[in-house]
C-alpha cells in the first residue's frame, strides 16, 4: 500500500510532529510505503496535486483539522483517490460527524486497515465555494469573524463571542428557492447544512448526512436567549437546539436570497459578503474511507 499524508502544520495550534513519528513508525513496521506532504501557504493546491500525480498513492490522509479537510477534499474532488481524516485541529467538527476515531493513531490504523469506501457528498456556493461541513449567514458568520481575531482558541472563547451576539440579535429578511417552492422568513441565521453540529458541538441540524445526497437549509428565527445566556456554556450542547424557533428545508438546490449583502462563513473560514446565493450539492464527489461505526454508511 502507497500512503500519503497531507498535513498542516498549523492547523488548530497542534502539533503534528509528534503524530507523524509514530506514524512512520507504525507504517515502516507493516511495510507501508508512505510520504509526507505539509502544506505552507504558498502553491498549497499546485504542490499537493503534484505530489499526488508523482507518487500516485492508494489512499490519502487528511491530517489537520476541519480547514485541511476541506482542503484535501476540494483536491480529490470527483478523483478515484480514496481520503480519510487524521483528527489534529481545533475542533474536528467534520471527522467527529463522520464517527472517525478520536485518537489520530487508531484513526490511522482504521484507514489503512478499512476496504470500506463510501461517497462523501460537498455542496458548491456560487460556483466558486465549497463546504462540507456548515456554513451560514448572521449569528454564527459574526461570531466566526469575531473569533478569528482572537489570539485565544476554544469553548470558552467561542461562548464569550457567543454570548455577545445573542445580546445584539437583529432578525433579517431572507428569500430560499428551493423544491419549486418560495420560503420567506425573517430569520437571525440562515445555515447551509451538510452536518448535524458545528464543530465546537453546537447542535443546528438533527436531520443532517453528509452522505445522503441531500443537504439542509436552516432557518433559525428565534432563540430563547435570556435562557441561553444563564446558562453560558452549558447551553453550548443540545439546549441550543430546543431554545430555537427554525424552518428546515431539505433539497440538492436552493436559491437564498438576503435583503442586503451578508457575511458567508464555510467551515470556520469567513468568505465575503453576498446578496445572492446559488447553493448546489454535488452527491458523493469525494471517496471517504470510512468504518461501520459510521452509521451515515450504508452499504
Amino acid at each position: 500500500m502507497k500512503l500519503l499524508f497531507i498535513v498542516n502544520p498549523i492547523s488548530g495550534g497542534v502539533d503534528k510532529e509528534p503524530f507523524l513519528r509514530k506514524a512512520s513508525k507504525l507504517c515502516e513496521k507493516y511495510g507501508i510505503v508512505f510520504k509526507i506532504f505539509k502544506t505552507t501557504g504558498q502553491h498549497d493546491e499546485e504542490m499537493a496535486k503534484q505530489a499526488i500525480d508523482s507518487f500516485k498513492p492508494d489512499k490519502i490522509a487528511s491530517v489537520g483539522g476541519d480547514g485541511t479537510t476541506l482542503f484535501v477534499a476540494i483536491l480529490l474532488l470527483n478523483s478515484d483517490y480514496p481520503m480519510g481524516i487524521i483528527p489534529l485541529g481545533s475542533a474536528n467538527g467534520m471527522a467527529t460527524e463522520l464517527f472517525v476515531n478520536s485518537n489520530p493513531i487508531e484513526a490511522l490504523k482504521d484507514m489503512i486497515l478499512s476496504e470500506i469506501v463510501g461517497g462523501l457528498d460537498m455542496i458548491l456556493i456560487n460556483n466558486e465555494h465549497y463546504t462540507l461541513h456548515i456554513g451560514d449567514v448572521g449569528i454564527n458568520a459574526s461570531i466566526v469573524d469575531s473569533y478569528e481575531q482572537d489570539k485565544n482558541r476554544g469553548m470558552a472563547t467561542y461562548a464569550k463571542y457567543f454570548i455577545e451576539e445573542m445580546t445584539r440579535l437583529k432578525p433579517f429578511n431572507v428569500t430560499v428557492n428551493a423544491n419549486g417552492k418560495k420560503v420567506e422568513s425573517k430569520a437571525l441565521m440562515t445555515a447551509i447544512c451538510n452536518a448535524r453540529k458545528y464543530g465546537t458541538g453546537v447542535p443546528l441540524n438533527v436531520i443532517g448526512n453528509p452522505m445522503d445526497g441531500k443537504f439542509e437549509i436552516v432557518l433559525i428565527e428565534k432563540v430563547d436567549t435570556v435562557s441561553l445566556i444563564a446558562a453560558g456554556l452549558a447551553a453550548l450542547d443540545e439546549k441550543f437546539h430546543h431554545a430555537q424557533t427554525s424552518t428546515v428545508i431539505q433539497t440538492d438546490k436552493a436559491e437564498i436570497i438576503f435583503d442586503e449583502p451578508r457575511l458567508l462563513q464555510l467551515d470556520g473560514e469567513v468568505i465575503q459578503k453576498y446578496e445572492k446565493l446559488q447553493v448546489e450539492l454535488l452527491k458523493s464527489a469525494v471517496k471517504f474511507i470510512t468504518t461501520k461505526d459510521n452509521s451515515y454508511y450504508k452499504n
